[in-house]
């Protein structure tokens, strides 16, 4: 009896795992456990910005964000917008 159960049980769970996956994608599922490594930042409200060598929208020419700061807030916005 514990056996059938145990068994019932393996199976469930490995139909959902299948469900999971088949939902999701076996390339994103893999994609998110090797490359989804975030961790909480330290940055806090008020730090100075990192600075960065930013590319900038011609394409060619380099923008160093220190270069850039001055008395004046400044926001990136890293994202698509299509």
């Amino acid at each position: 009896m514990i056996k059938r159960g145990l068994l019932i049980a393996l199976v469930l769970l490995l139909a959902g795992g299948a469900f999971v996956v088949m939902k999701i994608g076996p390339a994103n599922l893999i994609g998110m456990l090797r490359y989804d490594q975030r961790e909480e930042g330290r940055l806090r409200v008020g730090d100075r910005a990192p600075d960065v060598n930013l590319l900038a929208l011609d394409g060619a020419t380099d923008v160093r964000l220190s270069e850039r700061l001055g008395s004046r807030p400044h926001v990136i916005v890293f994202g698509s917008f299509t």
